[in-house]
């Protein structure tokens, strides 16, 4: 039986990227996603962890308060993973870019660099722009390795977040339980 977060009325919500997912479910409209686009080199299976770079990537805005949140995000993961080197990029419109996080990955010694977009869903910015963008700021350090993780995407704590997010927003005073 697959393991299910359960949301107030029951209902299963499965995580389609989990190993635990089952082919033989029918949810032929959200296709699994792999756990990674090479995009220079390969990690090799024991590497060294100081030499390991995460670049934390959103769109980015001409807004400086929403751009902000990478920044707040990439410290937060580094503080709470014990990853030593983590940078926050923007895809496009503000600084720093993808190429200026890698860049500063490697001069803190990284050799393996994993960039994970946050974002939601899987679009054409994750299928395209930004394996690009990280592949031509790889190109400038041949030395290194890189991929690119998937968005966000479907994950029970993404569930449990939406539903404390709804419950946040409810009255205060409402009966209705969270059980």
């Amino acid at each position: 039986m697959l393991d299910c977060f359960y949301n107030r009325q029951r209902r299963p919500i499965i995580d389609h990227q989990s190993p635990r997912y089952s082919k033989t479910m029918q949810v032929p409209s959200i296709p699994n996603l792999p756990d990674q686009i090479q995009v220079q080199g390969i990690i090799p299976e024991e590497y060294d962890s100081d030499q390991l770079g995460i670049v934390i990537v959103d769109h980015g805005s001409k807004r400086d308060e929403s751009n902000q949140y990478v920044k707040q995000i990439a410290l937060i993961f580094r503080q709470q993973t014990g990853f030593k080197i983590v940078e926050p990029a923007h895809m496009e419109l503000a600084a720093p870019d993808i190429d200026a996080a890698y860049q500063s990955c490697v001069a803190q010694g990284a050799r393996y660099i994993v960039v994970h977009p946050y974002f939601l869903a899987p679009g054409r910015h994750w299928h395209e722009d930004i394996p690009e963008l990280a592949r031509m700021a790889a190109q400038k350090h041949p030395n290194t390795a890189c991929v690119v993780t998937p968005p966000l995407g479907i994950h029970e704590a993404m569930i449990q977040i939406m539903n404390t997010r709804v419950q946040n927003a409810l009255p205060s005073t409402s009966e209705t339980t969270n059980d």
